[in-house]
């Protein structure tokens, strides 16, 4: 799990980027109560919106540590999940080189990146399971299996619970499709790497 290390116990930085009606915010909050109510951490979140609403660009800024949190704005991300290109260009130049980045990659079409990056077609795969609100959802599965930065079940709990009514099971079965994305991502990474030393992550 990306996180960083010094003299204090580790502390996690986290931004969610994208645009208004993508669930961005909703996706902060639920890491941020994964790991606190789910995994007994500490977490803050910080959200900014737009001049829209809908539409306009959004980020969470999310911090998750072992220790009480006294500044909650992130300033050096070692974890970005970005769903749209404008939230990729604003906040790229801020992610760390050993941090990890993951994008919706029909949103974000990058061939370079300023650290280790995995992409998943979210948006593409929730409009195969019916609803394309369901992006976030499937990114929080995909960024679970690939940095752990919640675990899995304080992460499926915490969607059940943020979720509207009615909803649970399919917003569940979403995760688990990122997830399972993810699991997949991560092993072609090691057959490349195998036969590639060096290999990056896409």
């Amino acid at each position: 799990m990306p996180t960083l290390e010094n003299d204090h116990p580790t502390q996690t930085e986290i931004i969610v980027t994208g645009f208004g009606g993508q669930g961005i915010i909703l996706a902060g909050k639920i890491l941020g109560m994964s790991a606190s109510l789910g995994d007994h951490k500490e977490s803050t979140l910080v959200q900014a919106y737009g001049p829209e609403s809908r539409g306009g660009a959004c980020n969470a800024q999310v911090i998750i540590a072992d220790r009480p949190i006294h500044y909650p704005y992130v300033q050096t991300p070692i974890i970005l999940i970005a769903m749209s290109q404008a939230g990729y260009d604003k906040f790229s130049g801020q992610v760390r080189k050993d941090g990890t980045l993951l994008i919706d990659q029909d949103l974000v079409p990058i061939s370079e990146a300023p650290c280790p990056f995995y992409g998943i077609p979210a948006t593409r795969m929730a409009e195969k399971l019916g609803n394309k609100m369901m992006a976030n959802i499937i990114m929080l599965g995909f960024t679970t299996a690939i940095t752990q930065v919640v675990s899995i079940p304080a992460a499926k709990k915490t969607i059940s619970q943020s979720v509207p009514k009615g909803t649970e099971e399919r917003n569940i079965q979403a995760f688990s499709k990122g997830y399972d994305y993810g699991l997949s991502t991560l092993k072609g990474q090691e057959r490349r790497a195998a036969g590639q030393p060096g290999a990056i992550a896409q």
